[in-house]
């Protein structure tokens, strides 16, 4: 009857001794070195051949370990023995580095593998912080000034403003509107009541009126109340006025309007 085996996949011979260690639950430091190097003949001896290069790696190893059977075998002279090395000291030493590497491998894959449950958000500025600006230092903003050097800043920031004048443009004049009347304004409004006999105060103003146009235009309402030529009347304060012609229809008397002139002027 043949005995069938089921391997186990080891990365190197290294890995197998850890295995084997841990296996027989044994001091890495005081390695059974017979027991182990059995064990270890009996995973070669069943071992695909057709690797050559992973099959040699692991027959160097395993002529490694019989070597160290051997010199742990031969019988040792009583002076010698508190002298010579342990023939597994090397051995032991090459296996705490694998550890180590192999551990700090393991734990780099478990990073890998947890990073991708992570989430990472952009880093963020609070606008207050982006807006922030260090406070100006005035020793190091003036350092080297002197009054030369200000002196040529000066002018070439005045020469900077001369070339952007418009020549042409600047020579021109500035027109000033002409005065407005407060007599002719009187005769105007005084017309337009003839002409509609009940209308708002809104409706004398010209579209565009400015300021000025309009306090004339209230002086020369005041005016033809004075005088007894209209009748002005307004509900609430700040409505619109309400204004109506007192003279007769196709009555038109002539308007007395001495003490105006210069009013305005």
């Amino acid at each position: 009857m043949e005995i069938s085996y089921k391997l186990e996949h080891f990365e190197g011979p290294l890995d197998l001794l850890l295995h084997l260690i841990e296996k027989n639950k044994v001091s890495i430091y005081d390695i059974p070195i017979v027991e182990i190097t059995n064990q270890y003949l009996d995973y070669v001896n069943h071992m695909d051949k057709e690797d050559l290069n992973l099959v040699s790696d692991f027959l160097v190893m395993a002529a490694t370990l019989i070597d160290i059977k051997s010199r742990m075998l031969l019988p040792r002279e009583e002076e010698e023995e508190s002298e010579e090395e342990d023939p597994r000291t090397e051995l032991v030493n090459r296996l705490l580095e694998y550890k180590k590497y192999k551990y700090i491998s393991q734990e780099l894959a478990d990073l890998e593998d947890s990073a991708g449950l992570h989430l990472f958000k952009p880093a963020t500025v609070p606008p207050e912080v982006a807006r922030y600006e260090p406070p100006v230092d005035l020793d190091e903003l003036l350092d080297g000034l002197t009054l030369a050097r200000l002196q040529t800043i000066f002018h070439q920031v005045m020469k900077r403003k001369e070339d952007k004048i418009d020549r042409v443009r600047s020579s021109f004049g500035t027109i000033k509107k002409e005065p407005i009347s407060l007599e002719e304004r009187i005769g105007s409004v005084m017309d337009y009541a003839r002409k509609h006999r009940t209308f708002r105060f809104r409706q004398i103003l010209e579209q565009g009126a400015d300021k000025l146009e309009v306090v004339v235009t209230f002086l020369a309402i005041l005016e033809l109340m004075k005088i007894g030529k209209i009748h002005l009347t307004q509900e609430h304060l700040f409505d619109d006025m309400e204004i109506e012609t007192l003279e007769a229809e196709g009555e038109e008397e002539e308007l007395d309007l001495e003490g105006l002139e210069g009013i305005m002027e």
